[in-house]
């Protein structure tokens, strides 16, 4: 079985690709827009910096380190240009999150810092990986992409943005005990024996695929459900 349903076959471009983690990436991004809209007034260009800048930090730098830490996805990516891509692209992001705090609200120059903290000490799992947790996934990779979005176009928290960072945070959750499940069977379950025998007679045999299957079916559809409430807010603001 490949490291994730949505890995390609190792080698090549492909491995960029899978390196990405597709719907993972859009997934969480799909925060930043939400927070974002949720504003009272929505400034585009300040929200297509933020998405941007999570985009790089995240959507890039994060999975390099979390590729460089371990090789989960088992890519053929050189150690030293996945560094090289983290510290360029977490750079980039940083850069981008000052100009913008610079030019709108200083309020937004902390969430720079966090982020500029949360992404290694998440992913190279700092500090005995005190930061590498449910809670702090939900934390980071789900409120925090909401207030982030929210404060680059609104400037300031209400209750609106903090209820939505809940929400993303319970979803983030969700996310995470989902993909526990399917990453387990994948990457460390060796073989299964066994069957399901059914009430009408009849059995089914356990597979690593069947172990897998019903998370990462989740996950496929909490990842689309984000994305669409994404593009509906959208809709609604324009």
């Amino acid at each position: 079985m490949r490291p994730a349903f949505y890995a390609l076959r190792p080698g090549g471009w492909r491995d960029w690709v899978t390196l990405l983690h597709p719907p993972y990436t859009a997934w969480h991004l799909s925060y930043v827009v939400v927070g974002g809209a949720l504003a009272p007034a929505v400034s585009w260009t300040r929200l297509g910096l933020t998405l941007l800048a999570f985009f790089l930090a995240m959507g890039i730098g994060a999975h390099a380190l979390d590729e460089l830490c371990g090789r989960p996805l088992g890519t053929g990516i050189p150690g030293r240009m996945l560094g090289a891509l983290a510290l360029v692209s977490i750079t980039a992001a940083c850069a981008i999150g000052i100009a913008v705090a610079a030019a709108f609200s200083l309020w937004i120059l902390p969430l720079v810092a966090a982020g500029a903290f949360l992404v290694p000490a998440y992913n190279l799992e700092l500090l005995g990986g005190r930061f590498h947790s449910d809670l702090w996934f939900a934390l980071a990779w789900g409120a925090f992409p909401v207030i982030t979005g929210y404060v680059a176009c609104a400037g300031t928290i209400r209750v609106e943005a903090v209820l939505a960072a809940a929400w993303a945070a319970a979803l983030a959750l969700a996310q995470r005990r989902l993909s526990t499940a399917a990453r387990t069977a994948r990457r460390r379950v060796a073989s299964v024996t066994g069957a399901l025998e059914l009430a009408d007679g009849t059995s089914q045999p356990v597979t690593r695929e069947l172990l897998a299957a019903a998370p990462e079916a989740a996950l496929r559809l909490l990842a689309l459900s984000a994305v669409v409430l994404a593009a509906a807010l959208v809709a609604f603001r324009v």
